[in-house]
């Protein structure tokens, strides 16, 4: 008996096309670092615009499972996203590009199919050098932060240069992630240590600089990942948020590790440094600079346009001084500050980012990034590796509690200013 192949007929030909662009679009907000529920978001919108009557999507880390419905026929398509990094230009072209679907009628497959391709031919808005001047500028900030003087804010400077440097040539050539974070994590750190032997040498300080040490590795937080696998978390969709965090974690040991074994090398052990000896009223000004510059360097380094960046500095500053406020003056706990400070920035957000028509999400993880705990997980990490059970415990719960209390922050924020996150349908 001869088995026959059946043909798809027309309709179902116009099923596979359609649900095919829309699949393109998911891959793109996939790779660009959004959590799952903006992947599916996206591409329902444009799946109701381009006639598709329901399109259901199940998104992890890596993975992307569609079915699309019209008339009589569906299509299940499974798609793997090997290549994850954080582009927030990208992600609002998807968005753009989901809102000029939505509002006009008659978008052909074509079309769509030649928008997306521009949005992925589009290359990165900062060269390598640019993109490490970002890095450098966000980490030199935070090492003022964390009670850094002049040696270690610019020590963190030269560090984290270097590291963010090789980090972004290497991913671009393909390496492993988990892989490059160790590396960037030591050349940060050993390029920091040899700025400050240098400074030694030349006579112009003495003492110990390792405010900024761990400072210099802090552009390797993993804001994004961090922030929307919380979100996901809090959207119910544990298979993504689980993995998010997974891998958050995993990028976060990586670089732990590589710069605990730096500092085992040269003797150093990460003692909480010093406050700065500042008046008030100047310590909350630079405070005010430093958290402006973080966040616009962070979102800079996320390939973010200038004005995306500006708000995203904007929105972030007032939230993170009173936070430092709230811990050091009120004495408040600080994942409570960082779930007060966490919620303020969405609530800003959710004002102001549709005003400028630029995605929330855009705007709120460099905002928040600046609050991760880097330093508390980078302790925790050193002292667990040293057998110092209790420290260890004590820093990396601190670090837990605050990441998940700006994942509430933000929660909250969009429970308040979201429908979709106010109710379960």
């Amino acid at each position: 008996m001869v088995v026959v192949p059946l043909q798809p007929d027309d309709e179902e030909l116009d099923l596979i096309r359609r649900s095919g662009v829309v699949l393109r679009v998911g891959r793109l907000s996939l790779s660009s670092g959004t959590g799952s529920y903006r992947v599916k978001a996206s591409m329902a919108r444009v799946a109701a615009a381009l006639g598709i009557d329901r399109h259901e999507a199940h998104v992890t880390l890596t993975e992307i499972t569609t079915t699309s419905h019209r008339g009589r026929s569906f299509r299940t398509e499974v798609l793997e996203v090997r290549n994850i990094g954080v582009n927030t230009d990208r992600l609002a072209e998807l968005e753009w590009l989901a809102q000029r679907v939505e509002a006009r009628d008659g978008w052909t497959v074509e079309q769509v199919h030649d928008e997306v391709d521009a949005i992925e031919r589009k290359a990165p808005l900062y060269p390598v050098v640019l993109n490490a001047l970002w890095a450098a500028i966000a980490c030199a900030a935070f090492a003022f932060l964390n009670s850094g003087g002049p040696v270690e804010i610019l020590g963190a400077f030269v560090g984290a240069f270097l590291g963010q440097g090789l980090r972004r040539m290497a991913l671009h050539r393909g390496f492993n992630q988990f892989g490059v974070a160790m590396v960037a994590a030591a050349v940060a750190s050993g390029a920091f240590l040899g700025f400050v032997e240098l400074v030694h040498l030349a006579g112009l300080t003495t003492g110990v600089h390792e405010a900024g040490y761990a400072s210099a590795a802090l552009f390797l937080v993993p804001g994004f990942p961090l922030v929307t696998g919380a979100l996901d978390l809090a959207k119910l969709d544990f298979s993504a948020g689980l993995a998010r965090l997974t891998h958050a974690v995993m990028i976060l040991i990586s670089a732990a590790f590589a710069v605990w074994a730096v500092s085992i090398i040269v003797g150093l052990s990460p003692d909480p440094p010093q406050p700065l000896a500042l008046g008030t009223v100047a310590l909350v000004l630079l405070r005010a600079v430093a958290s402006f510059v973080g966040v616009l360097g962070f979102a800079l380094m996320f390939n973010s346009p200038w004005r995306m960046a500006l708000v995203a500095a904007l929105v972030a500053t007032v939230p993170n001084v009173l936070r430092i406020a709230g811990v050091e003056r009120l004495h408040w706990p600080p994942q409570a500050a960082a779930a007060a400070a966490a919620c303020l920035v969405g609530l800003l957000a959710a004002w102001i980012a549709p005003r400028l028509n630029i995605p929330r999400i855009t705007v709120y993880v460099p905002a928040v990034t600046i609050m991760v705990p880097g330093v508390p997980a980078y302790r925790a990490v050193f002292y667990l590796s040293n057998g110092d059970i209790t420290n260890a415990m004590s820093y990396g719960v601190t670090a837990a509690l605050i990441v998940a209390a700006l994942a509430i922050g933000l929660g909250i924020a969009r429970m308040l200013t979201d429908r979709e996150w106010g109710l379960e349908h």
